[in-house]
């Protein structure tokens, strides 16, 4: 073949594949494939044709003869282009195939880890919340989960559970009431609340109370494929609910009924007895000297007392409703029977109940208690006015006769009206005015006056002078004491600190006082107040101050002490204990009672007392003012027996501090000298 004939044909080899070309689809790889092989054959050609390959072939073909090497040299050539090409782009797609294997691979395996750890995060988080969660399959409702908590609530392992249906799970009642919420929850589209409460037996052999909520899984189709139930056990806080609403109308110490749920009866009572047209009674309790055995004893031993009584105040009553309403108070709504007399034969088997001794803190203790009664209709219609006059009916028990039973009388509603109205005028007396202060003459037994005591007067706008007997009461039982007595102590203490003569001045204070408040500091303010000095001023107590809470009256009392104040024991002898009080505190006076003094002239027996107690303060250096002196003749006994001072009529009536200016060292005003 000659280099024309060759050049012709490469050039129509080059025209053909520009033609080829333009007609190729070059989106397909295969077709890509071929124009490499193509593109590599034709670097062959022209490879040879740079390097003169073709004229050494056929040099060698005139030399040795015409071998066909040329068109084998040059398929050969074409050939190991194009496998040198193929096994090129084989490598690189196997390259490709491996790296794209290996990130498949990676991603499978993060994915797969991916699903792992949510599974397992899904599985805890279903295993621990504080709810029971139960999956069923449907058609045959078998378990297929089963929640840590709903294993605890069930009281069986889940892998007992485990594709298991409820009839082979739970008693029959209970699986046929779980099968009925099934039907509801196949039913609805919606989540189902069942509201009522259910009580799942569990394994612990004891009900547990439920609420559960349910929801039906449905498929492509709309067909159930699962029921989901969410159980709450609510036992624990039913219990607590019970617990409170128990706990609301109970008393926490004694487990009766208390006063919201005594209320609430009387209500009830009522009710009934105007719809039936039957009384009741309401009966009103209190123990007798409770507080002296709280006082002695202790509070434990007290609360153990009054745990005792309830006791046997519960087993005696039967049907009626008894409550205690705090303290020592209680009460009873005796509904059965004829009235009066079904509340008198009550009244009559409590008294009887805690006749026999109680044994409580390792004492050995006797209780009584009054009891007052008022009957439906007669002594009121209404909750307030009966229980008022139940309330008045005890309180003229406990003053006549402790340890009796009264029943309301219309004269006892008049005295509590009167009590009443008496304490609400007292609560405005000191803002009005209306309070005054009397001072009485203490003198030696020599006639000279050593000092005053205060003495509180209260002068009614409509009532005129109201006796301290009375309002001095009604001020302790309101806690008004406290006001009072602090008025009394200032003025007292001021007019004191104006006199020119620096007298005594003897003030009482009352056993609530010591009881509230800081009474040293505050005894100790008015002293800096108003001037005076402490050794003026005398304070005078009664034993209850000392029986109320010793402890705590000792200590207010050497506190009162170290003031430089003195402290006089009033009302000596009437008290069962003053002696023992005498060496447990260095009093500087004793008081005897004026009791013992107005009998002096006609009852030996009170001479040899009042001998005694001068004796007795004789040989504990106490000086002894004898009280109420009100004649010559005892005046004259109580000198013969050296008693230190005295007071009284006989001395000096009490009366506005003008009446005796000339013994305080003052000029005495005009209207006192016309007087």
């Amino acid at each position: 073949m000659g280099r024309e004939a060759m050049s012709v044909s490469a050039s129509a080899l080059r025209q053909g594949i520009y033609r080829l070309l333009r007609r190729v689809d070059w989106d397909q790889r295969a077709v890509r494939d071929a124009a490499i092989i193509v593109a590599l054959a034709t670097m062959s050609l022209i490879a040879g044709e740079r390097f003169d390959l073709f004229a050494a072939m056929m040099k060698f073909q005139a030399v040795y003869g015409d071998w066909g090497l040329d068109d084998l040299a040059m398929a050969l050539i074409v050939l190991a282009f194009a496998l040198a090409a193929y096994t090129w782009r084989r490598l690189v797609d196997l390259t490709a195939e491996a790296k794209g294997r290996r990130a498949a691979e990676a991603e499978a395996k993060r994915n797969l880890s991916q699903l792992t750890e949510a599974q397992s995060f899904l599985n805890t988080i279903v295993d621990n919340v504080p709810a029971s969660i139960l999956v069923r399959a449907l058609p045959d409702a078998r378990f297929v989960l089963v929640n840590r908590e709903a294993e605890r609530l069930i009281g069986v392992p889940r892998e007992a559970l485990l594709g298991k249906s409820v009839d082979k799970v739970f008693p029959d009642a209970a699986a046929r009431r779980i099968s009925e919420h099934d039907q509801i929850q196949i039913a609805s589209h919606q989540p189902v609340v069942f509201g009522e409460e259910v009580q799942i037996p569990s394994g612990t052999n004891s009900a547990r109370i439920t609420v559960s909520t349910g929801l039906a899984i449905r498929d492509d189709r709309d067909q159930p494929r699962y029921l989901v139930n969410v159980v709450q056990d609510i036992t624990e806080r039913k219990h607590a609910e019970e617990r409170i609403a128990h706990m609301a109308h109970h008393d926490p110490l004694t487990d009766l009924p208390n006063r919201a749920a005594f209320n609430d009866a009387l209500q009830a009572a009522l009710a009934h007895a105007k719809t039936e047209g039957v009384a009741f009674a309401v009966m009103c309790i209190d123990l007798d000297r409770f507080k002296e055995v709280n006082d002695v004893f202790g509070h434990a031993t007290g609360d153990g007392l009054l745990r005792e009584i309830a006791k046997r105040l519960q087993a005696v009553c039967g049907s009626a409703f008894l409550a205690r309403l705090g303290g020592d108070e209680f009460t009873i709504i005796c509904a059965g029977g004829a009235q009066p007399a079904a509340a008198e034969a009550l009244a009559d088997r409590l008294l009887h109940a805690i006749e026999d001794d109680i044994e409580t803190g390792g004492q050995i203790l006797r209780a009584g208690m009054s009891i007052g009664v008022a009957v439906y209709p007669n002594d009121g219609e209404t909750a307030e006015v009966i229980l008022a006059n139940a309330d008045a009916a005890l309180y003229r028990a406990k003053a006549e006769a402790r340890g009796s039973v009264r029943f309301f009388a219309a004269e006892m509603d008049k005295h509590l009206r009167e009590r009443r109205a008496l304490q609400h005028d007292l609560r405005v007396a000191l803002a009005r005015g209306e309070m005054g202060l009397h001072y009485q003459p203490q003198a030696s037994i020599g006639g000279e006056i050593v000092g005053f005591e205060a003495l509180a007067r209260w002068k009614h706008p409509t009532r005129g002078f109201v006796s301290p007997g009375q309002f001095i009461p009604l001020a302790e039982d309101s806690g008004l004491i406290i006001s009072l007595g602090e008025w009394i102590l200032r003025q007292a203490c001021r007019e004191a600190a104006s006199w020119p003569k620096p007298l005594q001045i003897a003030v009482n204070l009352s056993p609530v006082q010591f009881r509230h408040g800081d009474l040293p500091a505050l005894v100790h303010t008015v002293l800096l107040e108003t001037g005076l000095a402490p050794a003026r001023l005398e304070i005078e107590i009664t034993e209850g101050v000392l029986i109320d809470d010793f402890t705590r009256a000792l200590s207010i009392l050497r506190r009162l002490k170290a003031l430089g104040v003195r402290i006089a024991m009033d009302d000596f002898g009437t008290g069962y204990s003053s002696l023992s009080y005498l060496q447990s505190f260095p009093f500087d006076k004793i008081k005897i009672d004026q009791a013992f003094v107005a009998n002096l002239e006609r009852n030996p027996q009170s001479a040899a007392i009042i001998r005694a107690v001068i004796g007795l303060g004789r040989g504990l250096d106490l000086p002894v003012v004898a009280e109420g002196v009100e004649t010559a003749a005892q005046m004259a006994f109580l000198t013969h027996e050296a008693c230190n001072e005295v007071q009284g009529y006989f001395i000096g009536r009490p009366a506005p501090i003008d009446r005796y200016a000339d013994l305080i060292g003052r000029a005495a005003p005009l209207r006192a000298m016309a007087s």
